[in-house]
Parts: C-alpha cells; structure tokens; sequence
C-alpha cells in the first residue's frame, strides 16, 4: 500500500472513529454527571460535557497500529508513552483539578521520552544567524523548554468554541505538507490522524444539542503531537529537506510562524498577569480570544475562524518570504507583527474586576435595551 492510499485510510478510520464514539462520551459524562461547570471567566453558561480529548487517545493509539509499516526508526516507542502520561494527567485535571506544579512535572516526565530520541536531536541550525553545531547539552535544555511551552501556550488557547480545533488543524494541515516534501511520511500520517480526529471533534464542540469541549485531556494530547512534530521539523537535515518551498536557514522563523498564535497569545497573558503582580498560572479572561469576544462583540465561532485565517495568512506570507530572503528580513518582519498585535490587543484595561464590571454593564444595558424594545411593542395600537 502507497502513501496515498494508507493516508486516505487512516484520514477516515480516525474521523469515523472519533466521530462515532464521541456520542458515547457524551452519554458516559451526562450519566455521571462529570460536566464542566461554568465560573466567572467561562465562555459558556452552562454545565457542558468535558472529556472529548479522551477519543483523541485511543484514536491515536490505534492510528499507530496501522501506520506501523511507516514506522522505519522505531519511533512510536518513544512518542506513546509521553501520549499516555499526559492523557492521564488531563483526564485527572478535567475531573480533579491538579496544580500548576503537577502538571509541569508530568509535561517533564513525557517529553523526556520524546527529547533522547536521535531522531528528534537538533545537530545545527543550519547557519540561521551563523549558529551551526549545537553541543547536545544546550539541544536537550532547547528542547525540553520547546516542547513544554508549545503544550501549555495550545493548553492556553482552548478558551472557546471551536479555536483550539481550528488552529490545530491549521498548524497540523502546515505540518503534513512539510513532512510530505521531506519524504517524512510516518510523521505525516500521525498530523493526518490527529486532524481527522479534530475535525470529527469540532462539528460536536459547536454544536448546540450535542456540545462537548476536549478539555485538558485532549488539548494536552494534541499539544505534545504538535511539539513532537516541530521538534522534527527543527531537526531536519539538508538531505531531506531539498523540496521545501523556503531556505533551510529559514526553519526555526518558520516554526515560529506555524504557531504565532498560541505563543503570542501566552506570551501576552503571561505578561498582563505579571505585570498585575499575579502568577503567571492564574486563570482570566485576558486571552486574545477572549477580547474579540468581550470588546469586539464576536461570536466564538467568528472568533475562531478570524484568529484560524490569521495563521494561515501569517504562514503563508513567511514561506514566500522565507524562499528568497535570509533571515533579516523574515526577524523584522515578525518584529513589526508582533508590535503591531500588541498595539491592538494591550490597548485595552485587561484589570480582572474593571473587564467584569464592563462585561457586567454591557449585559445589562443589552437587559434595558431588550425591555424598552419588548414595552415599545406591547404599547402599540392593534389595528
């Protein structure tokens, strides 16, 4: 069996498999009640079903079964068992809910398996800024703090309806692409898998009747896929990656690229949160997502899809840049973007209690709005 023809099979098999279970998660949560409750920085205002990461797993797990053949270096072995660590970790965070230090020490322990592998070990940058050889202490520290902060900056941004699903299928749909010109085709059929099962998820999570979020236990599972697949990508080697449409050097801008959106969303977090003298771990509602819908007024789909074709855009202009020009002009020009998001999002008072007030008033006011309109037309003459 070609390329083709297993990618198409495992593509359907994981959509088919995640969308048919999924109902069945639902009736499991209902009937135990392990709904997720709403609180004061929620999206949502009422009691949903959580635990949609769960199908994400086991979906995954027997993706590698029949994607084995592909599996040349023996590489599942170092890929499942971080998966499941941290398949574990979410499932026991949806339903207790562990502290920030917990999590950090699990996320170590599974990506550990992952960062001793030859296969994922960075050598060289490939000139990018003149850096070439890396000893492998500075590779291991590199990507341990990589691939940490690429599973909680996903964990991050699954804050509303349908976002965590489109910007993972962005970043993923870039990677299968990238791994198909390289020939790295196991790795592509694992983005192919996991997409299926997004796709299959996000019709449920904006769902009226049928919603259901994927909770820590998918959105940490598809974190690890995703910084398992860019820590592959960084370590590509110049024999392997002849096809690609950008300059070799140009790899580690371009990873950034891929993932602009939950890193400057983190990145920004993080630093309101600092510089409110607050933990960088504390729970608010002062997400990117959460301002185009709080000031912008956006529904959570509209939300989605803007900050989804930002990425895709965002990609597409450093792969054209990428192919002709080195890397001046590709740092400036994420500078300027990264000035310019901050213009527009930090303009805002993203003070806890000030952004509760607003939200507060803007209801009721819509409240005042909804009555006077409702009196209007009981006070009209019948004709």
């Amino acid at each position: 069996m070609n390329f083709l023809e297993t990618a198409i099979l495992i593509f359907i098999g994981s959509f088919l498999l995640t969308y048919l279970t999924i109902p069945k998660i639902i009736g499991v949560v209902l009937y135990k009640r392990l709904m997720d409750s709403p609180n004061k920085r929620s999206s949502h205002t009422v009691q949903t079903p959580s635990l949609g990461g769960a199908a994400f797993y086991y979906t995954l797990i027997m993706g590698f079964f029949f994607i084995s053949s592909w599996d040349t270096n023996n590489q599942a072995i170092h890929i499942i068992p971080g998966l499941t660590i941290l398949f574990i970790i979410g499932l026991k965070d949806d339903l207790v809910v562990l502290s920030p230090g917990s999590k950090l020490i699990a996320q170590l322990v599974a990506v550990s398996f992952v960062v001793v592998s030859n296969e994922f070990t960075i050598h060289s940058l490939n000139g990018f800024f003149n850096i070439d050889e890396i000893p492998y202490y500075i590779y291991f520290a590199i990507a341990v703090f990589i691939m940490i902060t690429i599973i909680n900056s996903y964990n991050l941004i699954d804050g509303i309806d349908g976002l965590a699903s489109i910007v993972g299928i962005v970043i993923l749909i870039i990677y299968t692409t990238i791994f198909y010109l390289t020939k790295e085709y196991f790795y592509a059929l694992i983005t192919i898998s996991l997409n299926a099962c997004l796709l299959a998820f996000f019709g449920y999570n904006v769902s009226s009747n049928k919603k259901i979020f994927m909770g820590d236990t998918g959105s940490l599972i598809v974190g690890f896929i995703i910084s398992i697949m860019t820590l592959k990508f960084l370590a590509l080697k110049p024999s392997s990656s002849t096809e690609l449409p950008f300059i070799l050097e140009n790899i580690p801008l371009i990873a950034i690229s891929i993932l602009i959106v939950p890193l400057f969303d983190t990145a920004r977090v993080f630093t309101i949160r600092i510089a409110n003298k607050k933990s960088p771990f504390s729970p608010d509602r002062n997400h990117t997502h959460h301002v185009l819908i709080d000031y912008w007024g956006l529904s959570h789909k509209q939300a989605s899809f803007l900050i989804g074709g930002f990425n895709i855009i965002f990609v597409m202009l450093f792969i054209i840049l990428g192919s002709t020009t080195k890397n001046l002009l590709l740092v400036i020009t994420l500078l300027v973007t990264i000035i310019v998001l901050s213009f527009i999002f930090f303009k805002y008072n993203y003070n806890f209690k000030t952004l509760k007030q607003k939200i507060l008033f803007k209801r009721k006011v819509k409240a005042i709005k909804k009555n006077l309109s409702k009196k209007r037309k009981k006070s009209k003459p019948k004709k």
